[in-house]
């Protein structure tokens, strides 16, 4: 009797610790306890439609003046890079003031005319490092010039109803997020992630990365949910 209790005693505890185990080495499990809603992320209460709804959007909210936005495009365009098909990055100005909506219209006025892979980053370096206000249409005219845009055809295009109704749906799109500061990143529509929630720049990453791939394998159970229902 007590070998059969021994043994049993055994069994139960190699039982447990094989579960423990397998609980500590589940990703998904780990991803679980690690970022959760309400504390790392919110669920915003309105989701907001995205561009493409064959693609998990990932969307950056900035500002050009923003020391923070900074810092954080470098390892930002670094995440960018790794992203997979089915993922489109976007990023959009956000406007709480008329300097912010100037600056705003510079991003997308340089998007209009084919220039903001190239005037992207010196925009930020404009601001952050040289210390430019960049406030007004003939201070950026002059920037502009230096990216080979004439005058003219940066005011028509500045002044333009596409860019002009960009800024306006940029600004629409930030308040729908419910957005608090800068940088932040809205996934798919659905779900917030600040650096105050996330703990970190870096963390902010992880958890749209965790997000991205929540979506995905949601996604891939409804399509095969639905394969079934229809087989």
């Amino acid at each position: 009797m007590r070998y059969m209790l021994a043994t049993f005693s055994l069994v139960a505890t190699l039982a447990v610790a094989t579960v423990a185990f397998m609980v500590m080495e589940s990703p998904s499990a780990n991803a679980e306890e690690a970022y959760q809603a309400g504390v790392h992320y919110q669920v915003l209460s309105q989701p907001v439609p995205t561009s493409d709804p064959n693609k998990i959007e990932v969307t950056e909210v900035f500002w050009y003046g923003c020391g923070h936005c900074f810092h954080f495009e470098p390892m930002l365009q670094q995440w960018k890079k790794t992203l997979p098909d089915d993922v489109v990055f976007v990023q959009s100005p956000a406007i709480w003031n008329a300097p912010m909506e100037v600056h705003a219209k510079a991003f997308y006025t340089a998007k209009a005319l084919g220039k903001l892979e190239e005037m992207h980053q010196p925009l930020f370096n404009a601001l952050n490092l040289e210390k430019k206000r960049l406030t007004d249409e003939k201070s950026l005219a002059v920037f502009f010039s230096d990216f080979g845009v004439d005058e003219a055809t940066f005011e028509k295009t500045f002044r333009s109803f596409g860019v002009v109704s960009q800024v306006n749906i940029a600004n629409s799109r930030a308040r729908g997020y419910g957005v608090e500061g800068t940088p932040e990143l809205v996934v798919n529509g659905q779900y917030r992630v600040s650096a105050r929630l996330a703990g970190s720049q870096e963390n902010m990453l992880k958890v749209a990365q965790f997000l991205v791939d929540k979506i995905r394998a949601e996604h891939s159970a409804a399509a095969a949910m639905a394969t079934k229902t229809s087989s």
